[in-house]
């Protein structure tokens, strides 16, 4: 691969240019400088989105990692403010131990604050907390040179084309949030396989607002009988136990070394493993309790993992369904992957609540979201067109955070606010992905 920064996903394949701030006096100039010599630029955080929404237009970009300070902190009141290039990770490690947590985490903590409200990210507790743009009070936004204050009642119509805007309002400086207490570092887990899409859903009526967190992992290779089988977690955090200094921030555990020349991610070694990770829960139902990084970040304890789909890198589909079309359209989706024989490891079913997040272009609504990675192979194309075609029939959406294939005119209609965000976008940044779906 050429050098550069690039997505998780590796593709498209579109190495970026860092530029690196290391103090927050130094991005207008070099804004202003990337505008007269490329025309654009976009902030850049730690890379973990998954498509093209990252990368800037033009090849260049400001990483934002240096900025990565806290600012001020009220342990009292749970109030905290810090520049937008540090990690949800050294924002756990330092709040966790004082019984501080996020309250809204996605599947990775290795990603910074600005991005985070960037993409206006999601987790296990959606049907409780909503998206993380919810629980942010207040931030400071550079655009035309100059820094803004916004927030839900400042400025409101800036703070809602940020939220969710894809970094493209302008450079997210700092913003101020509101954590949520707990009492350890410990999840208490609530186990539970299901044989059906049917028996999903009525597990998660019974059981998800009793939980803080429910998630599902689906078994999409499986056929006939056994479609939308799959495993059910619910967590809470416990009441007491050791909050450990530090132990958020924790490195991964295992590194992959290298980038093989073909995918490790294929028909044989997926159905394989979802046929291991089926198998290895129990059929009744089972409590345990587990630590924070095993249930909210499964994943990070492995080091460059998107390496094991090769040279040509993997695409993410997500989407979200409304809850009246729900079980119909995700089992039209997992039908047409099974028939694909594509499979995917991460094969994500969560079902979100009503709470409205304050920005524009925010992905989750009301109903269930899947989520699915997939090695790019010569068939992916016309997969992802049959699966798009049942989401938009559903009345659903596709997650821009994720994206690298979304049609403009799906986009446009799945998103309406787009025309209020460009309205007001920075007219000094354009990501890839804008370019395309606006064309």
């Amino acid at each position: 691969m050429k050098g550069g920064l690039y997505s998780w996903g590796r593709y498209p394949d579109c190495p970026q240019m860092a530029h690196r701030p290391a103090w927050p006096d130094e991005l207008a100039g070099m804004l202003e400088k990337a505008g007269a010599s490329k025309g654009s630029s976009l902030p850049y955080g730690n890379g973990r989105s998954y498509g093209d929404s990252c990368l800037a237009d033009s090849g260049h970009v400001l990483a934002m990692t240096g900025l990565n300070r806290i600012v001020a902190v009220d342990w009292e009141r749970g109030v905290l403010r810090a520049e937008s290039g540090i990690l949800l990770a050294d924002i756990l490690a330092c709040a966790l131990p004082r019984g501080w947590f996020l309250p809204v985490v996605p599947g990775t903590r290795f990603v910074t604050l600005g991005g985070a409200i960037a993409n206006d990210v999601h987790g296990k507790n959606h049907h409780r907390r909503g998206t993380f743009g919810c629980h942010v009070t207040a931030l400071g936004l550079l655009r035309n040179g100059e820094e803004v204050v916004c927030s839900p009642e400042r400025e409101p119509e800036l703070f809602a084309a940020t939220v969710g805007g894809l970094g493209l309002s302008g450079v997210i400086l700092w913003a101020e949030l509101r954590l949520m207490p707990v009492g350890s570092d410990r999840i208490e887990v609530l186990t539970q396989r299901f044989g059906s899409l049917s028996e999903f859903f009525a597990l998660s009526a019974e059981y998800d607002e009793r939980h803080e967190y429910a998630v599902a992992w689906v078994d999409c290779v499986a056929r006939r009988g056994g479609v939308g089988r799959g495993v059910a977690f619910w967590g809470d955090h416990a009441a007491a136990g050791r909050a450990r200094a530090g132990g958020a921030a924790r490195g991964a555990s295992w590194e992959m070394p290298w980038t093989p020349p073909v995918s490790l991610v294929n028909r044989w070694s997926v159905a394989a493993f979802n046929l291991a990770y089926w198998h290895r829960h129990p059929a009744g139902r089972e409590r345990s309790e587990t630590g924070v990084e095993p249930f909210f970040f499964p994943l990070d304890g492995i080091g460059s993992w998107n390496r094991i789909y090769g040279r040509k890198g993997f695409q993410q589909f997500q989407c979200v369904v409304p809850e009246a079309s729900a079980e119909m359209a995700v089992g039209a989706v997992l039908e047409e992957v099974g028939r694909s024989r594509a499979g995917s490891f991460l094969a994500v079913l969560k079902r979100c609540g009503g709470m409205r997040s304050p920005g524009w272009l925010s992905f989750p609504m009301q109903g269930t979201s899947l989520a699915l990675d997939f090695a790019r192979n010569p068939e992916l194309e016309g997969l992802l067109g049959r699966l798009d075609r049942i989401v938009h029939e559903a009345g659903g959406r596709l997650y821009p955070a994720k994206d690298a294939h979304m049609s403009g005119a799906d986009f446009r209609a799945a998103y309406p606010g787009w025309e209020k965000l460009e309205a007001l976008r920075d007219p000094g940044l354009m990501s890839r992905f804008w370019r395309r779906v606006l064309g």
